[in-house]
């Protein structure tokens, strides 16, 4: 079929769909209106096809315009190519064909991260730091991680080769893989944070969350559990269906847990509790910070708003927009924006400034401000501006977007040392390298002065440096004087003041010593013990966050007052 006769009926279709949507939905006079500028978009898109001075891809010509109606839509709604539509029911059904590893580009060859428990990855012995440079027989050198999962992934019961670099080792190791159904937990761990005191850490919500959290309960349950902490930190969120369901788990039958409102009335629903919930009353930490959002807002807003469990952390990103998905031809997919969601007390989740495009570039999680000023402006906003509303026990919440914990946890920003050596995988690196001359290195083991030694050689021998911000400003002040003809004249006091600066910048080092230390256990134990040991040995023993939980779980007055207050 020729380019001119497939755009030709692609024009045809649009045309079609658009006066079907007239005809069920709106007025005759907006269906003239639309009809009138989809037959304008098809004249212009046959034009270019016809006369343009060179060939254009039928595809790409109509994907670009449909892509720019995306464009004036909120930034939650999306046109999904067949690759992105495959990874997003990938997510939500949790499950995929292949190996089952976390990978990543270092030094510009495919690593991995670390092998998922149980998964042909792990099964035949790859480990965390392996470099693979080759996929069946092709190299992975400038490979993205995307292309080289798409290598590794097919379906069950097929095998793929692998090359693998090992330190230590001086010739490549040749596996041949043969690929599974891998199932994407979204709880990684439950345990105990302390005695009778459960944990259950909950990533995201797919499909199997409902099961997979009441499993966990039951567990911990029988093994005596008599509080729990939930921590959906970083939870980006996921179907609506499961965080209404994981919800009822901790609220009764028919209680309300959220609400949808949208332009047309099919849109307006209320979800409640249909079932008898496994933990009714017994006490409940809810973990959150800025990265909580979507799924995680509700379960956390209905919670806070019902007066079921203190809510400990930071203030939620603020996600409350519904998001359909509608499969198009060509196996690519519609997801759009057709509702907000609204907690029980009457708050829209929504934060205004994530309702627009031109702040696209905020809403990737980690990105968001991160500083103790800005928790103050949020929190004089809150406290002046905002609308109050109130829980079922009569506690003031505000609205404007995101759910405000009860107790916060301030967020301690990264150095500029800490923020170069995460971003260049230093620790990361150093465990590799370590544990090949150290692989014995015991669960509990604390990081000593000697390991800290051979961690500051390490960095030496790989020549890295970072600027600080004090450098940076230092290095402004110099071009000035460059400028103004002043260098000679200043070069006394400059040098005096680089030198005091050199001076402070070692000392930032010493003064970020507790964050390195957790660092690189944090890097060792996942290496060698994996995911498991992370969360026993590192974070329910010192991160801040968990600590704040236990405190309050510990202080019956405490709890049960800030329910109260």
């Amino acid at each position: 079929m020729s380019a001119k006769r497939r755009i030709t009926i692609i024009s045809v279709v649009i045309i079609c769909v658009f006066l079907g949507i007239f005809i069920t939905t709106t007025a005759q006079s907006t269906h003239d209106s639309l009809f009138s500028y989809a037959r304008l978009y098809t004249d212009i898109a046959f034009r270019i096809n016809a006369r343009y001075v060179e060939d254009v891809d039928s595809k790409e010509l109509v994907y670009s315009g449909i892509k720019g109606m995306m464009e004036i839509l909120d930034p939650f709604s999306e046109f999904l190519e067949m690759k992105d539509y495959d990874r997003l029911m990938e997510t939500t059904k949790g499950k995929y064909s292949g190996l089952g590893m976390t990978i990543f580009q270092r030094d510009g060859w495919i690593t991995v991260v670390s092998p998922m428990e149980g998964t042909p990855a792990y099964r035949m012995g790859l480990r965390a730091g392996d470099r693979i440079i080759k996929i069946e027989g092709q190299t992975t050198k400038g490979m993205t991680t995307e292309d080289a999962s798409n290598l590794m992934r097919g379906e069950a019961g097929t095998r793929v080769k692998l090359a693998i670099e090992r330190e230590g080792l001086e010739e490549p190791l040749e596996y041949e893989i043969e690929r599974a159904v891998i199932e994407l937990k979204t709880v990684p761990y439950y345990g105990f944070a302390k005695d009778k005191i459960g944990y259950i850490r909950l990533a995201r919500f797919g499909s199997e969350s409902e099961t997979e959290l009441e499993n966990s309960i039951k567990e911990l349950k029988e093994k005596g559990m008599e509080s729990l902490i939930l921590d959906l930190r970083s939870n980006g969120g996921g179907l609506l269906t499961q965080a209404v369901s994981t919800t009822n788990l901790f609220l009764g039958k028919g209680k309300e847990i959220v609400s949808t409102k949208g332009r047309i009335s099919d849109q307006n629903n209320v979800y409640t509790g249909t079932n008898d919930p496994m933990l009714p009353d017994i006490p409940m930490v809810v973990l959150v910070d800025q990265n909580s959002a979507s799924a995680s807002e509700i379960l956390t807003g209905a919670i806070q708003d019902w007066d079921r469990g203190v809510i400990i952390g930071n203030e939620t990103f603020g996600k409350g927009l519904v998001q359909q998905i509608y499969p198009l031809s060509d196996k690519t997919a519609l997801k759009l924006t057709t509702a907000k969601w609204y907690i029980p007390s009457g708050r829209c989740i929504q934060k205004e400034e994530h309702f627009h495009r031109t702040d696209q570039s905020d809403l990737t999680m980690g990105i968001v401000e991160d500083s103790t000023e800005a928790q103050r402006d949020s929190k004089s906003k809150t406290d002046s501006t905002q609308t109050a509303y109130f829980t079922k026990g009569g506690r003031i919440v505000y609205g404007g977007g995101g759910v405000k914990p009860d107790l916060a946890v301030e967020r301690k920003e990264l150095s500029p040392l800490m923020l170069n050596l995460e971003r260049l995988s230093m620790f990361f690196d150093f465990s590799v390298h370590y544990t090949v001359s150290h692989p014995d290195v015991p669960v509990d083991f604390e990081v000593s002065d000697q390991i800290i030694s051979e961690f500051r050689n390490y960095l030496k021998s790989k020549n890295f440096t970072y600027k600080s911000k004090m450098q940076m400003q230092f290095e402004d002040i110099k071009k000035s004087a460059e400028t103004e003809n002043r260098i000679d004249q200043l070069k006394p006091v400059l040098d005096q003041l680089e030198a005091r600066i050199n001076v402070i910048k070692e000392q930032e080092f010493a003064e970020s010593m507790d964050q390195i230390k957790r660092s690189i256990k944090r890097d060792m134990l996942t290496k060698l013990y994996g995911e498991r040991a992370l969360y026993e040995q590192v974070i329910l023993k010192t991160d801040p966050y968990v600590k704040k939980a236990l405190e309050v779980m510990e202080n019956k007055k405490e709890y049960a007052s800030i329910l109260k207050s």
